[in-house]
Parts: C-alpha cells; sequence; structure tokens
C-alpha cells in the first residue's frame, strides 16, 4: 500500500508525543511492506533547518517539508474574534503548503492519504481534486476537548472566555470536518466514542501509540540510589506547563518540607527562557532539551506527569513504562492506557495524593523496581507498535477491498 502522511509539524526529532506518534507507526507500517512518504510543515516553533533528510526518517520513500509561519500573530488573533473560522486550524493554512501536496498529488500515485489530526483538513479538497486516494483522520486528540479542560482550569475570567470561545469554534470545525474522512484512526477507543457521539458514522479504527521494544532499555541500576524525579516533554505546550505549575506550587513545595533531600529534573523542549531563573531551587533542576530522552529518564526511578488537561493518549507515560519506571501520572494522564493504578502505575489527583504516593516510594526505596519491570511488561504486551500497525494495516485494505 502507497502510503501519504501529511503533518503539521516536521517530526524530527522525535522528542514530543506527536513527533513520537507519526515516527514510531511510519516505521512500523514500512516494516510492514508499505511505501510511506511525509509532507510536512516546517514551522516556526518545530522548525528543522539542516540539510537533506536526517537518517532516523529513513523508513520514508520520500521526505517533503514546507516552511510554514503559523505564529500567533495578535493583529490576526483579535481579527478572528469577529469571525466564525477556527483561529487554531487557520494557523496551519499555508498557500505553499497546498501548492507543493498538487504538485506531489500530480506526480505521485497513493493509495492511502493519512492526515495526522484536524489540522490538515482544510487540505482535503486539494487531495479530492488531484487524487483518488481514500483520506484517513489520525485524530491524536479530541482536539477540542484539550481547550475546554486548559479553559476550565482558567481562572482570570476575561482569559477564560477568550480560550473558551476559541474551544467552541473548534469544537465546530472538528463536527463539520467529520463527514469528510472515509476512516477515521482514533489514538483511543475513548476518543473513537466521541467522535461516534459527535456525529461520525464511517469506518473508524483504534490505533493507539505503540513501542518499539528495541528502542527503549531500561537501566534498573537507578532504583539502588536515592529516589529522584524526573518531568519530561516540550514545555510550550499549555497542558504540560499547567500540570507542572501546579505540580511544583502544590506538591512539590509541601513535600520539600518533609522530605529536603528529595530532587526533581525537568527536561523538555524550548523551555520558556524565565522558567530556569523562576523553577529552580527547592531541589528542582531545569535541565531543557536533552539530548537523549530515554537516557535522561533512566536516571530517575520516578517520573512524573502531572497533566490536569489534555486528551488522547500521553507518549511520555509509555515511554517512561517501556523504560521500567515507576510513573506517577493523574487519571486525566492515564488515559487511553489500560494499566492498573497500583500494579503497573500510580494515579494522583490531589496534592494529598501525589505526596501520598511519593512517600510510598520513599519507602519502598529499592523494591519499587518490582512496579517498574510490571510496567515494562504491560506495556511491550499491549503496546507494540508491529501489532497496532498491523491491525490498522488490515483496516485500510478492508476498507480499499470495499471501494474497489
Amino acid at each position: 500500500m502507497k502510503i501519504l502522511q501529511l503533518g503539521k509539524k516536521f517530526p524530527y526529532p522525535p522528542k514530543d508525543g506527536e513527533s513520537i506518534a507519526v515516527n514510531t507507526l511510519s516505521r512500523a507500517l514500512h516494516e510492514l511492506g508499505c511505501e510511506v512518504s511525509l509532507l510536512a510543515m516546517n514551522t516556526h516553533k518545530h522548525f528543522f533547518d539542516d540539510e537533506g533528510c536526517p537518517q532516523a526518517l529513513g523508513h520514508y520513500k520520500e521526505v517533503f517539508r514546507v516552511p510554514v509561519d503559523n505564529r500567533i500573530k495578535p493583529v490576526e488573533a483579535f481579527l478572528n474574534l469577529f469571525s466564525k473560522e477556527s483561529y487554531h486550524i487557520a494557523r496551519f493554512v499555508s498557500p505553499a503548503f497546498r501548492r507543493q501536496l498538487a504538485e506531489v498529488l500530480k506526480n505521485n500515485r497513493f493509495d492511502l492519504i493519512q492526515l495526522e489530526t484536524p489540522y490538515l483538513a482544510p487540505y482535503i479538497p486539494t487531495i479530492r481534486k488531484y487524487s483518488d486516494a481514500l483520506v484517513a483522520m489520525r485524530a491524536h486528540n479530541v482536539e477540542h476537548e484539550i481547550w475546554h479542560r486548559i479553559a476550565d482550569n482558567t481562572a482570570f475570567l476575561p482569559k477564560r472566555w477568550y480560550l473558551k470561545h476559541l474551544a467552541h469554534k473548534l469544537y465546530r470545525y472538528e463536527v463539520e470536518q467529520l463527514d469528510q474522512y472515509d476512516i477515521l484512526v482514533a489514538i483511543t477507543g475513548r476518543d473513537l466514542g466521541q467522535f461516534r457521539e459527535l456525529g461520525y458514522k464511517k469506518a473508524g479504527v483504534v490505533a493507539p501509540i505503540g513501542v518499539c521494544s528495541g528502542a527503549y532499555q531500561p537501566d534498573y541500576n537507578s532504583y539502588a540510589r536515592p529516589l529522584s524525579a524526573s518531568f519530561i516533554g516540550s514545555l510550550d505546550w499549555r497542558p504540560n506547563q499547567e500540570g507542572l505549575q501546579w505540580f511544583l506550587s502544590q506538591v512539590w513545595g509541601p513535600l520539600q518540607h518533609k522530605h529536603a533531600g528529595l530532587e526533581l529534573h525537568v527536561a523538555g523542549r524550548n523551555t520558556p527562557p524565565d522558567w530556569k531563573r523562576k523553577l529552580a531551587g527547592n531541589n528542582v533542576f531545569i535541565h531543557g532539551e536533552v539530548p537523549d530522552a530515554p537516557a535522561f529518564i533512566n536516571k530517575h526511578s520516578l517520573m512524573v506527569v502531572p497533566l490536569l488537561s489534555g486528551s488522547g493518549m500521553r507518549a511520555k507515560v509509555l515511554e517512561g513504562m517501556a523504560l521500567g519506571r515507576v510513573v506517577l501520572t493523574t487519571s486525566m494522564g492515564l488515559e487511553g492506557i489500560a494499566a492498573r493504578p497500583g500494579q503497573e502505575v500510580l494515579v494522583a489527583d490531589t496534592p494529598e495524593q501525589f505526596i501520598h504516593h511519593i512517600e510510598y516510594c520513599l519507602n519502598q526505596g529499592p523494591q519499587m523496581e518490582g512496579m517498574g519491570r510490571q510496567a515494562r511488561r504491560f506495556v511491550l504486551e499491549n503496546y507494540d507498535s508491529a501489532a497496532i500497525a498491523r491491525r490498522l494495516l488490515d483496516a485500510y485494505q478492508s476498507l480499499t477491498a470495499e471501494v474497489a
């Protein structure tokens, strides 16, 4: 099967959930015999300026990238208040990207075109004009749900109103586009159910984020050392900022009064410059972007993922578990992952629960390794990228046979 993957960011380096999800699935489809090409936006926020294609993307037949300036512009954002269109989506509409897509479609034949998130939906008319390929929407999240949750957690009333306004327009856009897809690929069963409730009636399949066991080699020696905790995630993504700030103010501060030697190590792309100054202290170490995410995670036996908003699945939770870490997250952070609290993962939703679980880990010491090993077994048994890609390819091939 010949597949063209459209992305709203260039998925290299694969250090955020979306890039990991794009790379892992495309590589697995390639290993199953598919011919996969990539056309991605090269945005200011995730700009890749090296010549040629990174070796890590060598599984693609061809890779195209188009510079797209999707930065938030105050005047455009203000004027959008008086428009029906979603500003979230409008920022990804690019004439240059549309022209490149048309050129790729005119020069190649594809069986299926996979859109990575609804931000690529504005290009469906171009796809229909130049190709008879099936259109698959891979929904990494229920996008409007993320913004509704962020708005609900915003205390400043004018900002909350503005975020709810944006979320409602994004909701309307997501619903309007549902009839445009030939098949919808949801990250979780819960998400697919939500799209069904919103009116989606065509073919649908659940294909969670997968992991390749060979890419994650755990270092269990960390359990023999004094407990330290890690947080890793793109720090320009609002849910990560929100969750980390909440954790530091509501959990870490009180915890430090009782356990002054405990350390928290924070890593992530695009760390705001003032964060190093504001957050450093109280045994919090800000590392910024790290060259080797698994190596960073492996150094610390406890990984905290304090998400208060978001949707879909958290790739970092799966990565931590695949590396044999004890992961402490919220109920929202565990959405889409069927791990058992207290068995393969720890779950907390209040400051008191977070503190209780961290103190439990301190008391367990080296015995925490048992939960880390259970976590790794669980991920490898349930989220193997090859098995997930096989199920997705079966769904694609069945749909292709139906319309042939």
